[in-house]
C-alpha cells in the first residue's frame, strides 16, 4: 500500500518568491505614491545638495540594500597557477 503525505521533493512554494500577502502590500506601497525607499533617495539627494555628506552617506547606506545585489550571491569559480614564494621575515624561527 502506497504511503500518503509528508513531505515532497521540489513542493512548496519556490525559496525567494514573494507570497501572496508580500505581493499585497507592495502594490498597495506603490499604489498609494511614494514608497519608503523613494523617501530614503529623496532625502540623500537633499542632504547631498546641502552639503551635507555624513547625512548623505547614512540615507545612501539605508537604499543601498533595496538598490544594489549583495556580492556574496554571487558564485565564483577559481583556477589558480603558478608558484608560491615564501618570504623568510615572516616565518617564525
Amino acid at each position: 500500500m502506497a504511503s500518503h503525505g509528508g513531505a515532497r521533493r521540489n513542493s512548496g512554494r519556490k525559496s525567494g518568491a514573494a507570497s501572496r500577502k508580500t505581493r499585497e502590500i507592495a502594490d498597495h506601497a506603490v499604489n498609494a505614491g511614494i514608497t519608503p525607499l523613494e523617501v530614503m533617495l529623496k532625502a540623500m539627494r537633499c542632504a547631498d545638495a546641502e552639503g551635507d555628506a555624513k547625512n548623505a552617506a547614512f540615507y545612501a547606506n539605508l537604499a543601498a540594500p533595496y538598490i544594489h545585489p549583495k556580492l556574496s550571491s554571487v558564485n565564483s569559480r577559481t583556477d589558480v597557477t603558478g608558484q608560491i614564494e615564501i618570504i623568510s621575515e615572516f616565518l617564525d624561527e
